[in-house]
């Protein structure tokens, strides 16, 4: 038996909490905090849990931590010094590792220290048992959740946890003159599928309106072709890689093959997003990547998902579909056109 705590978007943990039903028989589930951080319990090992998370990535699970020992909190000092005890039998594992610190906690919690004040004293025990306390770019993540009585407490790796952000929260600073937040989407998709847009040279961005994702996509080193009746931010205009369509992407006649990637980030329907990706596949070239978000308009997201990859995979591969820490009603799609179309 092992335990473990789950974290999805707010508003979204019943949709993964289903996910997890259909794929663990068995599993038990408890709500920490609505909406968003549950745990669940299962009749396997953590390898087990690790290797079926792995090969069939939850879409809606954004963060998961195994529960390996749990202390209760007396709200003093005690608390600090149990954790510190707790890093220093960890030792074997952690030597010559760079890790990471994360505390999260649940509503009401009594644990009376801040993250910021739980790293200082373990980042101090870390480098005593001669581990590498970061921020950034961990090799391993101890994971710590405050809950109402009781510390959970686990390890693992960024790939095991689904995110090297405490619980999955990516944050990125908002740069000036940044021109919508839209771009953080897009950068977090870079990110969770590994993919480096340099590597790209031609993109069609479908409904860019007012830019976010065609400014991205310049920034990289692209040449995008911008598609969108509506008005794009001034600061893109002239930009010698950007050609802007104003006009609705039915209405662009597009050379075939002339992309190799497709970025798609508009407000429709899902049904008619699909439709319109369909229509101009063939502006992508075989084997091209695609990036399109879901809108989940309708009370049965995990079906309006089936039915969307069930069109969309008349022509692409699904590589991954998740819904990211920055998609909000809406799910992210990486896509690949299959080669022989």
């Amino acid at each position: 038996m092992t335990q473990w705590i789950c974290t999805a978007n707010h508003g979204f943990a019943t949709y993964a909490m289903e996910e997890l039903r259909r794929q663990f028989e068995g599993v038990k589930i408890t709500q920490l905090k609505a909406g968003e951080i549950f745990m669940i319990d299962l009749p396997l090992s953590r390898q087990e849990v690790l290797d079926r998370i792995q090969t069939n990535e939850p879409i809606f699970l954004r963060h998961i931590q195994s529960v390996e020992r749990v202390l209760p909190i007396r709200g003093n000092a005690d608390d600090l010094q149990a954790l510190g005890e707790l890093v220093r039998s960890s030792r074997l594992r952690c030597e010559n590792k760079a890790i990471a610190v994360h505390l999260r906690r649940g509503d009401g919690s009594p644990f009376p220290y801040s993250a910021a004040d739980t790293k200082a004293v373990l980042d101090a025990i870390l480098i005593e048992t001669g581990c590498e306390p970061v921020v950034q770019s961990p090799e391993m993540i101890l994971s710590i959740f405050a809950g109402k009585e009781e510390l959970f407490v686990g390890m693992g790796t960024p790939e095991e946890q689904l995110s090297d952000w405490p619980g999955g929260a990516i944050r990125f600073q908002r740069e000036e003159g940044q021109i919508s937040r839209a771009k953080f989407k897009l950068l977090e998709a870079e990110r969770a599928f590994k993919l480096h847009f340099a590597d790209f040279r031609d993109a069609l961005d479908i409904g860019a309106a007012p830019g976010g994702w065609t400014h991205l996509l310049l920034e990289r080193g692209l040449y995008v072709t911008a598609v969108d009746p509506a008005n794009l931010h001034p600061s893109l205009a002239k930009h010698p890689r950007l050609t802007y369509w104003k006009k609705n992407a039915s209405e662009v006649h597009l050379q075939p093959g002339s992309f190799n990637l497709l970025v798609c980030d508009m407000s429709w329907s899902p049904m008619q997003m699909c439709k319109l990706i369909l229509d101009l596949h063939e502006a992508l070239q075989g084997g091209g990547t695609a990036i399109v978000t879901v809108k989940l308009m309708h009370k049965k997201p995990l079906q309006t998902i089936r039915d969307v990859m069930a069109k969309l995979e008349t022509v692409f591969t699904v590589k991954k579909a998740k819904q990211l820490f920055h998609n909000r009603e809406e799910i992210t799609l990486y896509l690949e056109k299959k080669a022989y179309l």
